[in-house]
């Protein structure tokens, strides 16, 4: 059972699992590059049940582990330290933060190089497919109907199950995709990727009126079912097309 959630990465998409993850009585370990005293408001924000840590700290506090900092920085992952652990990789490949040969010759997914650098690790892609405001807005009870679901995709079956837990404790129900080497499919330029959350956005907004739209527009309850038949309906793109959106989740 998950009682504390390690974070490696406290940007967007660490902050609103961080506060997820408190509100569901979770405790929470935040890390990042700057170090732990970078992260003091943050964790003046969430309250007792939250600390900051190094990276290795919060791999070794973690019941589960999220990895969330740019794909291009994966090989820092603290790979001794996460040894045994279930992580979570939210990462999506994104040319312009560093170009990844092996992404780039079309030889792998991104999860599966993660999973090859953390050897002693089971990797679940997840959270990864879903910008950070819908993340935080959209989370809902079991069997609410205007529940959302996210995929997850991974090698092994016990560390997916105790992702679906968590996903489940946090408000969304969880679709299995498949393998890591089937992640692509919930990656930039995949169906599934960010859209289905938005709902449709408005003509001729400018930028300030964009990022009001974006904050306070409510995300688009995607069930189970329209998970798996967009991840289904994915087709891989080419290698110079694939990470081409520009979407901040």
């Amino acid at each position: 059972m998950t009682k504390t959630l390690g974070l490696i990465g406290s940007g967007n998409i660490g902050s609103a699992l961080a506060h997820l993850a408190i509100a569901a009585g979770l405790d929470v370990v935040l890390s990042n590059s700057r170090g732990p005293e970078s992260l003091a408001a943050l964790v003046a924000e969430l309250g007792d049940h939250a600390r900051a840590a190094t990276p290795a700290d919060a791999a070794q506090a973690g019941d589960l582990v999220v990895a969330t900092i740019p794909l291009g920085s994966y090989e820092q992952l603290p790979a001794a330290a996460l040894v045994g652990k279930t992580v979570i990789d939210t990462m999506n490949y994104r040319p312009d933060t560093g170009r990844i040969s092996e992404f780039d010759q079309d030889e792998f997914a991104s999860s599966v190089l993660v999973q090859r650098h953390l050897p002693g690790s089971a990797v679940v892609k997840a959270f990864n497919n879903i910008d950070f405001r819908r993340l935080s807005i959209s989370a809902r009870p079991a069997g609410a109907e205007d529940r959302s679901a996210l995929p997850i995709a991974g090698d092994d079956p016990a560390a997916k199950e105790q992702v679906a837990q968590l996903l489940d404790l946090l408000g969304y129900d969880a679709v299995d995709i498949g393998t890591l080497a089937d992640s692509w499919r919930s990656e930039p330029s995949s169906p599934v990727f960010v859209q289905p959350y938005l709902a449709a956005q408005p003509e001729g907004l400018d930028q300030q009126e964009m990022g009001r739209w974006f904050f306070e527009t409510p995300g688009v309850p995607v069930p189970a079912d329209r998970i798996r038949e967009l991840a289904e309906a994915a087709v891989r793109p080419p290698a110079p097309e694939r990470g081409a959106s520009t979407t901040d989740n």
